[in-house]
């Protein structure tokens, strides 16, 4: 009778628990911070590219008539603004900076081409959490619709399309002839107040949407294509970067689909600008070589308040990893995801502490990132080939991971491979590692991000009437 009861005073509990967390709280935040709070106003004064000798024909370098289209409006910058229009064509340029008070609205059938010269993407200074170029010491290559120090930047449209025809930079980067890492598609840094939405961005020559530095960023409704063996032509990157929201995306492309970073080794421990606040909601996509969410491998600045919910991933290599190394130093901390469907996707969740290019020879080896209260709740998955590899750092702490209400269709013998970390579960299918296995309730829910310790006294009064002769 004892062992009935308990059993049945545990599952009041998980029912309550999962109830409550299909009207988390978080979310009420996460509606606000989604709010595009610019879009419906109208920009006071509106030109169109072709006022400025711009032609359509895909062939005519357009870099001159964006650049002084730009250089025009920004005298109405304190005057409300303005609205950069580009019409039905095909629009070749090369890079061309953004101002502050701008939309850049693209109409239906306007394709505005990277230019496939080099020489037309000029060579910046690396990002001072990086140190270097990504790919290569140095300089990189200026995205081609970029911009910093911003205020109120609007690059929208009617689905209009971005094309960095990228694929020169990829036979670039193949061959190993590049002078300087690789551009990206759209570049926001050290900016506020960015709507990038309802436009499709095809071929980056590096990563896609990449803000920043970047506070209060709004990427929604967004179409994000490449070829699946692509060189790392990720999706939207979060950089430093905090209060993001992206939602309703559609991505598939040749490496991660999201990855949020913060800065690599010691620079981005100096720099010490972390990732924080970022809302992932409605996001589909896949991939073939990376991963649909991604956090690092750059990371030193730290990853904190990351909330990813609707998510569905299908025909991929990865569905979230969390990527780090020795030397990276940062934290990854305060992670919530939930509410994923998987299918056809080979490890639905990895811990690859194996990444191990560094800029330089003087990141500190010793500098272990840590990573703590990790939160995995409502994952299905079919014709999974793993279910987890969950790898942290020996002598180093990966703590309080959590998974709750997992059930994945595993299509191997060894379904988890778990080591070097610490954590709690409640069901889970297949059976969770023995690190893992500790049960969620009663005792660990202030150990589990957003799971909230208060539960555990509102469990116990619906057993109780329940269940009366339960004693406390």
């Amino acid at each position: 009778m004892v062992n009935f009861v308990c059993i049945c005073f545990q599952l009041v509990y998980l029912l309550l628990v999962l109830a409550f967390f299909s009207h988390i709280t978080w979310a009420v935040k996460g509606n606000s911070l989604c709010k595009q709070t610019g879009m419906g106003e109208i920009r006071p004064h509106s030109v169109t590219i072709t006022e400025f000798g711009a032609v359509g024909d895909g062939v005519t370098l357009n870099t001159k008539a964006f650049q002084n289209a730009i250089f025009y409006l920004n005298s109405f910058a304190d005057k409300g603004g303005a609205k950069l229009f580009v019409p039905a064509g095909r629009w070749l340029t090369g890079s061309f900076d953004l101002i502050s008070h701008l939309t850049l609205w693209l109409d239906k059938d306007a394709i505005i081409l990277g230019s496939m010269n080099s020489d037309d993407w000029p060579v910046v200074d690396p990002l001072p959490s990086y140190g270097r170029g990504r790919e290569l010491p140095g300089g990189r290559h200026r995205s081609l619709i970029y911009g910093r120090n911003l205020t109120d930047v609007i690059i929208t449209g009617d689905n209009g399309t971005i094309d960095g025809q990228g694929s020169v930079w990829w036979n670039w980067f193949r061959s190993k002839t590049l002078n300087y890492t690789r551009p990206h598609l759209v570049e926001l840094m050290n900016s506020t107040g960015v709507v990038i939405s309802n436009l499709t961005f095809l071929n980056s020559p590096f990563w896609t949407i990449h803000p920043v530095y970047c506070s209060h960023v709004i990427v929604q409704d967004v179409t994000i294509l490449a070829p699946l063996d692509s060189p790392n032509t990720d999706g939207i990157d979060p950089d430093s970067s905090d209060d993001v929201c992206i939602e309703d995306c559609y991505i598939s492309t040749g490496d991660d689909l999201i990855s949020i970073k913060s800065g690599w080794d010691e620079y981005g421990i100096s720099f010490a600008r972390p990732s924080r606040n970022i809302i992932i909601r409605r996001l589909t996509g896949h991939n073939q070589n990376g991963s649909g969410i991604a956090i690092g491998s750059e990371m030193s600045g730290g990853v904190s308040e990351v909330y990813a919910e609707n998510i569905y991933f299908f025909n991929s290599s990865t569905g979230i990893i969390l990527k780090t190394a020795r030397g990276r130093g940062g934290y990854v901390r305060n992670i919530y995801i939930s509410n994923v469907t998987l299918v056809g996707v080979d490890t639905a969740i990895f811990f690859n502490s194996n990444f191990s290019q560094h800029p330089d020879e003087f990141y500190d080896p010793n500098s272990l990132p840590v990573i703590e209260r990790i939160t995995f709740k409502d994952v299905i998955g079919d014709n999974i080939k793993v279910a987890g590899l969950l790898k942290g750092i020996e002598g180093d702490s990966f703590r309080h991971i959590c998974l709750l209400n997992i059930t994945l269709d595993v299509t191997t013998k060894s379904p988890w491979n778990c080591s070097n970390i610490q954590g709690y579960s409640s069901l889970v299918s297949p059976e969770i590692c023995e690190p893992l296995k500790e049960s969620i309730y009663p005792k660990h829910y202030s150990d589990c991000y957003l799971l909230p310790n208060h539960l555990r006294s509102s469990a116990r009064h619906l057993a109780k009437e329940t269940f009366p002769d339960i004693r406390s």
